[in-house]
């Protein structure tokens, strides 16, 4: 036994420091969830402090004129809503991720590395837009170099990342008064001073003055706005957080779950609307303002300056993106370093550290800061939402159809190897195609006609393919087995994860039931993060006990 110890223990060793680690590749056990509804709801709303919805909002009223782009915010806005709902549910009754959450909802222990990768990738490029806004305040407010910028942005997220949960929560909490007033305070001037502007924003037309009502441009700005999808992950990130719902606090639970998990559209489609409305006042009143008009910094500060003197303007501006960029992008950071880390640990079976990944996650953004991404903006997200809706929509319907209306994928969500298929075609197979569908539609290739619907494509995909590919294999890919061999139950007697304890024999920790599983070939038990560090295979379970 001690060999065997000896054997298993070196990977996950370094992943027991939970306080640095977060539980990066494991259910959330009730002994950490020490927060209330409201911080973990305040916590996960303040990764929401974001300015690329201003950029966003500016890009596609520009490109599309006002009346598209708002059509565009409010389909983006139900599409969120509706596949937002049972994701953030599932992360904060169980407490899981949603790399977790996916692995059981039709992916599998190896499938789900593809949404990883997809999730990845979202947390880099909004990581580098927003690094490339704080850059623009620093270069207006200090006039340093827009690649200085841009490496002091990265650098000084690092450290804020380290201790995870334990000071994002403090921070976003701490940071958010002041932040919503300097964000707030420039629309409510411009309404009570300047009522005009808002005809002037109605009747914009976009830069080309071709912006009359059209369902294709409202596609696309949808489109663009579809690629922030994944944000949903962000939230749940935190969401995982949430102490167990009771009949005392299940009023409260709601209101966090609801607010801090779909309800984050709502305030990014506020945000859209008010980038737009900023940046068409730009455009209307400032003589060079249509070459800044969809640059957060430049928003602000022409608006404060209406207000206050020239220094104190500018500090606000920069203030603001400062604030608003350490805010989203310690978000950006840790979800990227927790998605790499997983794909990583499944595919090797080693685990080098959250924080390894996490420097890895920067350097990625940094290249793309450098590289100027901000001048092709549209273009990145138009293309990233197609995968990114594809794989949300998927593990939704997954839950909401196959899950609760057809009872083929089991309710409780499983994460653990041993009891899952290493793929799913369900779920996998649906990403897949929708993904490479609407892809393959967004760059014309299925006919120009139909390129601006690509998100149509990826949503229909996603509803559709899941419930017929589960019908079609009934539903046999979902679990090797369906007893783990303890014979404690899992849940609670409200329905919430036990709090039950037990040894793993690996690693030595004692850690709660829905973590662990039997090792029928130690008569003992493992916990799922040393399960997924085993390489030589002795604790994989078998299909059959």
């Amino acid at each position: 036994m001690t060999q065997e110890m000896d054997r298993t223990t070196a990977a996950p060793a370094g992943a027991a420091r939970e306080t640095l680690e977060d539980y990066t590749l494991r259910f959330a056990p009730r002994s950490y969830r020490r927060w209330s509804p409201g911080v973990v709801g305040v916590t996960a709303l303040g990764g929401i402090a974001y300015l690329a919805d201003f950029a966003i909002g500016a890009n596609i009223g520009i490109a599309y004129g006002t009346v598209n782009a708002l059509w565009g915010i409010a389909v983006f806005a139900l599409v969120i809503i509706a596949t937002g709902l049972p994701l953030a549910y599932y992360a904060a009754r169980y407490n899981l991720d949603l790399d977790l959450i996916t692995r059981g909802s039709g992916f599998g222990y190896y499938g789900s590395i593809l949404t990883n990768v997809i999730f990845a990738t979202f947390t880099f490029i909004f990581f580098a837009l927003e690094g490339s806004i704080m850059a623009q305040g620093l270069e207006l407010g200090l006039g340093l170099p827009l690649w200085a910028g841009y490496a002091v942005s990265t650098v000084i997220i690092f450290p804020l990342v380290v201790y995870g949960m334990s000071l994002l929560s403090t921070l976003q909490v701490w940071t958010t008064p002041l932040w919503l007033v300097l964000m707030v305070l420039p629309f409510g001037y411009l309404l009570l001073a300047h009522p005009d502007s808002v005809s002037t924003f109605l009747a914009y037309q976009g830069e080309d003055g071709a912006g009359a009502p059209s369902l294709g441009s409202v596609m696309l700005a949808a489109g663009v706005c579809l690629s922030l999808i994944a944000q949903i992950a962000e939230q749940i990130d935190y969401l995982r957080f949430m102490p167990p719902r009771t009949p005392e606090n299940a009023r409260r639970w709601w209101a966090a779950t609801l607010l801090a998990g779909p309800g984050w559209v709502l305030f990014g489609a506020a945000k859209q609307v008010v980038g737009l409305f900023l940046a068409v006042y730009l455009i209307a009143n400032l003589a060079d303002g249509a070459t800044v008009a969809n640059e957060p910094v430049h928003q602000f500060l022409a608006i404060y300056q209406e207000l206050m003197p020239a220094w104190l303007a500018i500090t606000l501006a920069v203030v603001l993106v400062v604030i608003s960029q350490i805010k989203i992008n310690v978000t950006n950071a840790y979800s990227g370093s927790l998605a790499w880390t997983n794909s990583f640990t499944r595919v090797t079976g080693t685990y080098p550290g959250r924080l390894v990944f996490l420097g890895v996650n920067l350097v990625i953004a940094l290249v793309l800061m450098e590289a100027n991404m901000f001048d092709f903006l549209n273009a990145i997200l138009g293309f990233y939402a197609n995968m990114g809706i594809a794989w949300i929509v998927v593990v939704a319907t997954d839950i909401v159809v196959n899950k609760y209306l057809l009872g083929i994928s089991p309710k409780v969500p499983e994460f653990r190897r041993g009891m899952l298929y290493a793929v799913n075609p369900v779920g996998f197979g649906s990403v897949v195609v929708a993904g490479g569908l609407s892809i393959a539609a967004f760059f014309g290739l299925l006919g120009e006609a139909i390129a601006p619907f690509s998100p149509l494509v990826a949503i229909v995909l996603g509803v559709v393919l899941p419930p017929v590919i589960a019908l079609a294999t009934r539903g046999r890919w979902y679990l090797r087995r369906t007893d783990d061999g303890i014979d404690l139950p899992m849940l609670d007697e409200h329905g919430n994860p036990s709090a039950v304890t037990l040894p793993c024999h690996v690693c030595g920790q004692d850690l709660e039931r829905p973590d662990m599983a039997a090792c029928p070939a130690h008569d003992a038990y493992v916990c799922s993060l040393c399960l997924s560090t085993d390489r030589t295979g002795e604790h994989l379970l078998p299909a059959q006990v």
